[in-house]
């Protein structure tokens, strides 16, 4: 999304054209345990559906529904779907039936479908869900058959009905399914465990406590993985990794050592299914037992149970869910008698689509691994991202001895660029401990290039960073300064402090900077020396990643903003709002916050319009007005046109408007840089840093020659971003062609 430009209005339905849905109905259920942003699916099945001219049924109350037929299933209209992006859990509602599971219930579902020509089925729900959609598939003829040999349908109906094709979203907040990097409904479950470990640490900061905290997963450790990662917890308890025999005295001693480095707080987390290596279940109260009997510590234990299904759905999970339903549907409009069941999937920032039975195995595997307690092998089957997330946080987790650690010898520095993003501390707490495990010495420097060439550049060690992933902004303090015309001095502190490798955490001004410095190599010998680049602004407006660390919180920012906004209209009638979005020439923050938000327009940069597009935007509102529907949405990135202001835009619609809605105007401004990194920013600013903190050390040992380190070919001045599927190292000098410096 970040970096290239949006597509042409045209190109999309250009796209889209050849793929007609005339005279196919398409139904969608929600089944098994709800998850937040199963709606924002529904909603993009729906709108996606009978944008390509097919019939979209609901299915009330899951399998339930489709078994009791009548009322259960409803044509859907777009206006239906309307307002539902925000709500959490269901809409449509979800059931358990044990009547599906048996042969009578599947043939009076097959038959209430028939009824009403639908052969496409849409399935949001947990491996269970989809197994079951799986086999009604294949059941499908024999259960035609055996309706047409009781007289229930006609031979026509069996023939026009006779290919039942399915495609599957995994709605799970465990995220527990084999195949994607997430499920619908996990960020936002992130979203509440962070929220309230952000509260707990206050308190628990005052009186010196240690906190034991539950989170769900009875089989999968994700969530407890994961927020130990993004909250710095001294220890975790997950299904896939049970601790040694003697695991007790090693936490205890790490409790204790924590509180002797000034450290005021202990985070606990475990998993509702922890488990040590004899399969015996590990409690929180458990735990908690164990700390005050050995430590004496004021120890509290907190369940969150069901608040973390609760809520408003997150951005991510909005825009997943949005993308994986419009996914779902070209899958069910591509599907012959031959394509065998499919799942809509993430991995890395791509929708994919993978045989359903595949995955359903895969993710039974990873169970049967864990009963015959092959660990390791469960850990390989989850993927990817959770072998990723668990090699992450024992790197982070354990702080050796110092006789333990390798020498490397070797001073990296670390420091900030351009404007302050959510999760650059998470990144420089990362980059600092896994240096630090890697034996460098760690210098962080303050104000970015500006503090470099005055020397404010001092060691930093592993109590330093404790606490910084939940922080906002940057403590490091971050300037916009460009080190160019500075080289002498930038080059002369290098050498006092004999630095050996920079790792720059920032914005497009950390690009140009890595640049400049990249182009001096050939003039200061002091230069060449590995570099690495983190792009890390709100904007995500940097070459060579698709994401940068700070703009997953402000696009939270921007859509909890809108949906007060939209909130505040429900009590009045008829109202438009425009709201102005940050981003500079950049629309990703308002094209994907729109997205998020369910925006009627959105005007960006790389989207030229004029006033006819204008002209007819306000015919289209005036025209929505008339219907059920009493709120307009039009969000405007601040640099989309100099003429076509934010005020220009609110006045043509007032004027236009006049009699049928009024407008108001709103610029979200700053706080859109602010408050606490969201879960998937802190989680995405460790990783990254972690990764960027190895690639240097392996540069750093294939530049040392005679005594000294040496780098100046391209690839040693380097952008980590995240490229469709996989993180890639690129040099910045390959990056300068590409890249619209304007």
């Amino acid at each position: 999304m970040a970096g290239a430009a949006a597509p042409k209005r045209q190109d999309t339905r250009k796209f889209f054209e050849n793929l007609s849905g005339a005279g196919k109905s398409i139904a969608v259920l929600t089944s098994g345990g709800d998850a937040q942003g199963m709606n924002a699916a529904v909603r993009a099945v729906v709108r996606m559906g009978i944008y390509v001219g097919a019939k979209v049924y609901f299915i009330h109350e899951g399998y339930q529904g489709m078994v009791d037929g009548g009322d259960n299933i409803k044509e859907a209209t777009w206006e239906s779907v309307s307002s539902m992006l925000q709500v959490g859990g269901t809409v449509i509602g979800s059931a358990r039936c044990k009547e599906f599971r048996t042969h009578e219930g599947r043939l009076k579902a097959a038959h209430n479908l028939v009824l009403r020509s639908i052969t496409n089925l849409c399935v949001i729900g947990g491996d269970g869900s989809l197994t079951g959609a799986n086999l009604f598939r294949e059941e499908w003829s024999s259960l035609l058959d055996e309706l047409q040999q009781q007289g229930l349908i006609d031979a026509e109906a069996a023939r026009s009905n006779s290919e039942l094709h399915i495609v599957g979203m995994v709605g799970s907040i465990d995220n527990d399914f084999c195949g994607t990097d997430m499920t619908i409904g996990t960020d936002s479950a992130l979203h509440r465990i962070i929220e309230v470990v952000d509260a707990i640490m206050t308190t628990a900061q005052s009186h010196q406590r240690t906190f034991v905290l539950e989170v769900m997963g009875r089989h999968c450790g994700y969530l407890a993985l994961v927020s130990a990662l993004a909250c710095g917890a001294d220890w975790v308890f997950i299904p896939e990794m049970p601790p040694e025999d003697g695991w007790e005295d090693n936490m205890c001693q790490k409790l204790s050592e924590n509180r002797a480095d000034k450290k005021r707080l202990n985070i606990i987390i475990v998993a509702e299914g922890a488990i040590d290596c004899h399969n015996k279940a590990i409690t929180p109260d458990y735990i908690k037992d164990l700390v005050v009997r050995c430590l004496g510590f004021d120890t509290r234990v907190t369940i969150l149970g069901h608040v973390q299904r609760g809520g408003t759905p997150s951005a991510f999970d909005r825009i997943l869910a949005s993308r994986m339903g419009v996914e779902a549907v070209l899958a069910l409009l591509e599907a012959s008698a031959t394509t065998p069941a499919c799942v809509v999937s993430l991995v890395g920032n791509q929708a994919v689509r993978l045989p359903l039975m595949e995955c359903v195995q895969m993710t039974q595997e990873v169970q049967k691994a864990m009963d015959e307690k092959k660990f390791d092998d469960a850990v390989r089957l989850r993927g990817r991202s959770f072998e990723n997330n668990l090699s992450t946080y024992r790197l982070l987790s354990y702080r050796k001895a110092d006789s333990e650690l390798p020498n490397s010898s070797f001073n990296v520095a670390v420091l900030n660029v351009g404007a302050p993003a959510a999760g650059m501390n998470a990144a420089v707490r990362s980059a600092v401990r896994v240096g630090i495990t890697e034996g460098h010495k760690m210098f962080a420097v303050n104000d970015g290039f500006e503090g470099f060439y005055k020397g404010q550049i001092k060691e930093i060690k592993w109590g330093d960073v404790g606490g910084w992933t939940g922080q906002g902004g940057s403590l490091l303090g971050t300037k916009r300064t460009l080190p160019g015309k500075h080289l002498d001095k930038i080059a002369e502190q290098m050498r006092i402090h004999n630095i050996n490798a920079l790792l720059v955490i920032g914005g497009f001004e950390a690009f140009e900077s890595l640049l400049q410095l990249y182009e001096a190599r050939a003039d200061y010998e002091e230069l060449c020396v590995p570099m690495c680049m983190l792009p890390a602004t709100i904007s995500n407006n940097v070459p060579g990643t698709d994401l940068s660390i700070g703009a997953d919180t402000s696009l939270n920012a921007i859509v909890e903003t809108c949906d007060r906004i939209k909130q505040s209209a429900s009590g009045t009638k008829r109202r438009v709002f425009i709201i102005e979005t940050m981003g500079g020439y950049c629309g990703y923050l308002a094209t994907v916050g729109g997205l998020a938000a369910g925006a009627d327009t959105v005007y960006i940069y790389e989207e030229p319009f004029d006033i006819r597009d204008l002209q007819a935007n306000v015919e289209h509102l005036t025209q929505k007005m008339k219907t059920s529907i009493q709120r307009g949405l039009v969000l405007r990135n601040e640099n989309c046109n100099e003429n076509f202001t934010t005020d220009f835009v609110y006045q043509l619609y007032t004027e236009e408007g006049r009699g049928v809605f009024d407008c108001r105007k709103n610029i979200l401004g700053h706080m859109q840089q602010g408050g606490a990194p969201s879960p998937f920013d802190r989680n995405f600013g460790t990783k990254v840093a972690a990764k960027a903190i190895q690639w240097i050390t392996q540069t750093l040992k294939d530049s040392y020659k005679g005594g000294r380190v040496f780098a100046n070919s391209e690839e040693t001045a380097c952008l980590l971003g995240m490229r469709r599927r996989a993180l890639v190292f690129q040099p910045v000098s390959q990056l300068r062609d590409e890249t619209d410096f304007v």
